[in-house]
């Protein structure tokens, strides 16, 4: 099957051809996890090493209850991967297919924004893999080891370390929504500024309520979005004022 074409912009087509495109850009996405969760179940066994590394050298070697644990856990985990790794197949047909209804003026504001979400996600993965993860995982099995045998059982584990590495990735795309906000005209950087107490609030919030159930991992997860929201204030005031040089009528 042929990959699906790009249409030009401001190409006209019919219902069914967009329909058609739309169904075949769904068959690669489609594709795309499935080849990527085979590679990843290829791998699986190093993948959960690398999560196990994290935890203290008393509990690396994870529990499992049950004779079907161990096959459905790097099963899940397989596919986890595979959609991590497929994202980007996935975005770049979503932006072929939808970049035809933007204006051309748009278009490279719209690749900065892509290129700059992959960058801030990866940043957050990399934090939280080598510090909120680790941080975590010795606070909660070192938390009254003299009274409990803890044990690490693999599937809530690997379930708990993905949720932390998709929140942190998560986290670090404040900025990109904070300064989607103000260049659509929602909210305003005098806003922001005059408001910051709201805005610490609702941050505090927003990481009480991401995955983790104890306060090392609520307080690492926080503190970035404290400081990511400090940061788009003074992006988004910048590109104010960028904007605002560039309309000024040019002396002649």
């Amino acid at each position: 099957m042929r990959l699906p074409r790009r249409l030009g912009h401001g190409e006209e087509a019919t219902l069914v051809e967009h329909l058609e495109e739309l169904r075949q850009r769904l068959f690669v996405c489609i594709g795309a996890v499935v080849v990527a969760w085979i590679a990843a179940f290829v791998v699986h066994a190093r993948v959960v090493r690398l999560l196990t590394d994290q935890l203290p050298k008393e509990h690396r070697k994870l529990l499992t209850l049950g004779i079907g644990e161990p096959f459905m856990t790097s099963l899940w985990l397989s596919l986890y991967l595979g959609v991590a790794v497929s994202l980007p197949v996935i975005l770049w047909q979503a932006w072929s297919f939808f970049i035809p209804a933007f204006e051309k003026s748009h278009e490279r504001m719209l690749k900065a924004f892509v290129f700059l979400a992959t960058g801030l996600m990866v940043c957050g993965l990399f934090f939280g893999y080598y510090v909120a993860l680790p941080a975590a995982a010795r606070f909660l099995t070192h938390f009254d080891s003299s009274i409990y045998n803890v044990q690490v059982q693999a599937r809530p584990y690997i379930s708990f370390a993905t949720m932390v590495l998709l929140a942190m990735a998560l986290v670090f795309e404040l900025p990109l929504f904070v300064v989607g906000l103000t260049r659509m005209g929602v909210l305003t950087t005098r806003q922001l500024r005059r408001n910051r107490r709201i805005g610490y609030f609702t941050v505090a919030v927003i990481g009480v309520a991401l995955p983790g159930i104890d306060p090392v991992t609520t307080f690492f997860e926080t503190i970035p979005l404290a400081l990511l929201y400090e940061g788009s204030i003074w992006l988004s005031v910048l590109l104010d004022r960028r904007a605002a040089r560039s309309a000024e009528p040019v002396a002649t």
